[in-house]
């Protein structure tokens, strides 16, 4: 049998009602199997009470595992909910692939845990450390809380030990309605730390869309420390990129006035650079005195760097290049479904027009189920190594 992927999507604001709702669509999916795993994202009034939307999923689905997290807006089936009420549900009937459920909790404030009285059903037990990933796996997928959480302390420690091993997903982007984090697991609101999936002997296929396009020629980093950039190409750094800047066009000038972005490449094993070689990351200051620039990532001499922009149209093409290249991954195999974690500053405060990644993504799976939300923070792989990213789209696609 081969992987079968559902997604369902309802905006009912009853949350045991609208869970039931979508996770039927998802499970109409799954042909009559049970579902390894279920992913439930969820926004608005659901996170008033998300023990009742994880009730109504279990009552309808019955998953083996379950893991989610709230969010600013939900996306599936082609459709995007960026206000408002909505619970999104995406199911997964595994073939001979395995697929395992983690929590990590937040680090202990040094107080004991209070026990449950008799009777009362008790969380599983926290995962202290990240769940070590074997040979055999394919993926990692990851939903953190931003307050409580370290993720690129994570990010670094699976880089570490598991290298090969992509991690993908996204920072929740909701809390519930007493302020503490939305994180679910099974049946479980967890109020800080990590959730996850790890996936075994599964194919999964990892597109990366940082919304950027690069302009101007590539530089070399000639001196660096930490986050400061120096020099650039034997010149003070902000020297060279004021003479990078006069020497673009009107059109390009004005993307790069919106806000300074410099790609930088992780992989310097190649013989020249494509546009998803570099890693994108934001100019966060400058020093005219020592001709400085400081750069939201360690850096070191010898790197190549490019200026970006980003815009609409950038952000569109970069996301149909990303797609197309899983197209040609997949090769004439089908995807069974994809998850989407995409940056909450994307969506019509974007493109200026509803659903614009989700239509994408319908488009380019030829209709695959897909499910996703719209994240703080997107977690992805660049040239093989797994960061966090902004106004990105990071999608899992599931080969069939």
């Amino acid at each position: 049998m081969a992987v079968r992927i559902g997604a369902g999507l309802s905006r009912t604001h009853d949350a045991r009602v609208g869970a039931i709702e979508a996770a039927q669509s998802a499970a109409a999916d799954l042909g009559g199997r049970r579902a390894d795993v279920a992913v439930v994202f969820a926004c608005g009034d659901h996170l008033a009470a998300p023990e009742a939307l994880l009730e109504g999923v279990h009552e309808a689905l019955r998953p083996a595992q379950l893991v989610g997290c709230g969010a600013s807006g939900v996306l599936a089936a082609g459709s995007e909910v960026e206000e408002g009420t909505a619970v999104a549900v995406w199911a997964a009937a595994l073939d001979s692939g395995e697929v395992k459920a983690f929590r990590i909790d937040p680090p202990s404030d040094g107080e004991d845990e209070e026990e449950p009285e008799s009777g009362e059903a008790s969380a599983p037990r926290p995962t202290a450390s990240p769940p070590k990933l074997r040979g055999s796996a394919t993926a990692a997928i990851l939903f953190p809380d931003p307050y409580s959480f370290d993720t690129e302390g994570l990010l670094e420690s699976f880089r570490q030990a598991s290298p090969q091993v992509p991690v993908l997903g996204g920072l929740a982007s909701a809390r519930t309605f007493d302020g503490t984090a939305a994180l679910f697991h099974d049946e479980f609101v967890l109020e800080g730390g990590a959730v996850g999936l790890v996936f075994e002997g599964v194919p999964v296929h990892t597109c990366v869309s940082q919304g950027a396009s690069p302009l101007g020629p590539e530089l070399t980093i000639t001196a660096a420390e930490g986050q400061v950039i120096q020099e650039l190409a034997g010149k003070p750094a902000l020297v060279k990129l004021r003479e990078v800047f006069e020497a673009l066009d009107e059109r390009e000038r004005g993307l790069v006035a919106g806000g300074l972005l410099l790609g930088i490449v992780i992989d310097a094993g190649k013989p020249e650079y494509e546009h998803g070689d570099f890693l994108v990351r934001g100019v966060v200051g400058a020093n005219t005195e020592h001709g400085t620039v400081a750069v939201s990532a360690n850096l070191h001499a010898g790197q190549i760097v490019r200026l970006h922009a980003r815009d609409a149209r950038s952000a569109d093409r970069d996301l149909e290049r990303a797609l197309e290249q899983r197209r040609v991954t997949l090769g004439d195999g089908v995807a069974a479904g994809a998850l989407c974690f995409t940056c909450n500053g994307r969506g019509r405060g974007m493109f200026g027009v509803p659903d614009h990644d989700a239509a994408a993504l319908a488009q380019a799976l030829a209709g695959a189920p897909v499910a996703g939300f719209f994240a703080a923070g997107e977690i992805g792989p660049v040239s093989g190594e797994s960061f966090q990213h902004a106004f990105s789209a990071s999608i899992a696609v599931f080969g069939g």
